[in-house]
């Protein structure tokens, strides 16, 4: 039996200057395949730019790195072409329905027409989106479009998922509910790379980073970190970081 880990990501001392200003500065991390792999920071952190150069949209300054096994730095397109990437502000026709804007979707990855219906009728299915999938996206609830953003991302079945800051806006019981829909996609060996600034999301991940200012200031599971700082829960233990860190910079 080997003992070799398979990762779906990989970064060795990756930055992103614009200008004299690092938005990203020298990181470095691993996430397993299968994983689910919280990115935590305050909004400014450098949380996005990060996304930005692991999904294969924004060139590196600096560093190097594979996801999905691909070199970030002279495979860009082949990386998107494996993920599937959910944004801040993912966008959906709102004057089209649902099934209209997956079918858009399917097209721009070169979907056939009957993969197409196949895997409309299988997202639609396991995300309950039933009631929804024909009504147009403007009509939709707030939650349920992300759900749809979710299955538009999820379209030509990628093993890994990069979800930045996906319940933004999404009140905290259907934020729970979305988050079950993710346990079973990580049950499905898909690795899962979230970006979030809520604390509660958070503790729902096996590994997080804290991203302060462009760097990685700490990295582990959210119970050995609250442990490890000897603080009450999550959110403190955040807060105890970003405040040593600032400590640190004045």
């Amino acid at each position: 039996m080997s003992d070799r880990i398979d990762y779906a990501v990989q970064v060795e001392q990756l930055s992103r200057h614009f200008g004299s200003f690092k938005a990203v500065d020298r990181i470095s991390l691993s996430v397993r395949t299968g994983e689910i792999f919280g990115f935590l920071g305050a909004n400014g952190a450098g949380k996005t730019t990060a996304i930005r150069m692991l999904t294969g949209l924004l060139q590196p300054s600096e560093g190097s790195g594979t996801v999905a096994g691909y070199d970030i730095l002279t495979q860009p397109e082949e990386i998107k072409k494996s993920i599937g990437y959910m944004s801040q502000k993912f966008s959906l026709y709102r004057d089209l329905t649902g099934r209209e804007n997956l079918s858009f979707y399917a097209a721009a990855y070169n979907l056939n027409r009957n993969t197409t219906r196949r895997r409309i009728a299988e997202l639609t299915d396991r995300l309950g989106l039933g009631e929804f999938i024909d009504r147009l996206t403007a009509d939709i609830p707030v939650g349920w479009r992300q759900r749809l953003g979710l299955s538009a991302a999820l379209l030509h079945e990628p093993r890994i998922l990069f979800l930045d800051e996906p319940t933004g806006g999404v009140d905290p019981a259907f934020r729970r509910e979305f988050w079950s829909v993710l346990y079973d996609l990580a049950d499905d060996n898909v690795t899962l790379f979230v970006t979030t600034h809520y604390m509660d999301e958070a503790e729902f991940c096996q590994r997080i980073s804290v991203m302060h200012a462009g760097h990685i200031v700490e990295l582990g599971s959210p119970r050995d970190l609250i442990s490890k700082y000897q603080q009450p829960n999550l959110e403190e233990t955040f807060i105890h970081l970003i405040r040593n860190q600032d400590k640190r910079r004045s």
